[in-house]
């Protein structure tokens, strides 16, 4: 994973604050999920261009890069706690950034992109930094791509493998679920578990991925 300006790659926020969320995530995710943390950052800046949002005046870039980059952490052995992954990842998000240094309304408007990027009708409707980030995780499912053309897929692509990404997501959420059963309520995670304790094994989400643009 190369984090150098890559031909058809945008650059990632080259800020302190940046660089040590990525190398968090680097260094407590799974190769596969950090990949996909940061692809879903370039999809959704990708995502905002296309829109001709501009970077400063109608998002603050690195607060999107955080909230992307960090929208997982919840799926690492210090964000495994006792509430749904994506709340626990909230939280473990907001206490890494206010440990920063980060103002209060930045961490909390990074907390909501976090806790909210797998509830569609509701992630849309709270602000652009929640939308955008919605739609970049979603956009790595291979979800409305069409804003992104084939080289500049293929070039993040090559600097971020895949490595199964949703195959990975699912084992991780499952495993999390089946030790505390309790972070399982119904969500994302609850269907997880119940598609992968039951034959064929395989879930909707590894289905849907192996089907859309991007594959596995």
């Amino acid at each position: 994973m190369n984090d150098e300006m890559t031909t058809g790659v945008p650059p990632l926020p080259d800020t302190a604050l940046a660089r040590r969320a990525l190398a968090l995530v680097r260094e407590t995710e799974s190769t596969a999920t950090a990949n996909h943390s940061v692809r879903s950052a370039l999809f959704a800046r990708l995502r905002a261009d296309h829109h001709g949002a501009q970077p400063g005046r109608d998002y603050d870039p690195e607060l999107l890069f955080l909230a992307c980059v960090l929208h997982d952490i919840g799926l690492t052995r210090a964000g495994d706690r006792h509430q749904r992954f994506e709340v626990d990842g909230a939280d473990t998000a907001a206490e890494f950034l206010t440990a920063q240094g980060l103002p209060t309304a930045a961490v909390d408007a990074v907390w909501e992109a976090v806790a909210l990027h797998t509830t569609p009708g509701i992630a849309e409707r709270r602000g652009t930094l929640c939308a955008r980030v919605h739609q970049g995780t979603g956009m790595d499912f291979g979800w409305d791509t069409d804003c992104v053309d084939d080289a500049t897929a293929a070039a993040i692509h090559a600097a971020y493998p895949r490595l199964s990404m949703a195959t990975t997501l699912t084992d991780e959420i499952v495993a999390q679920a089946q030790r505390r059963p309790e972070k399982a309520p119904p969500s994302v995670a609850s269907e997880l578990l119940r598609e992968r304790s039951t034959p064929p094994h395989r879930t909707r989400m590894e289905t849907m991925a192996d089907a859309a643009r991007w594959g596995n």
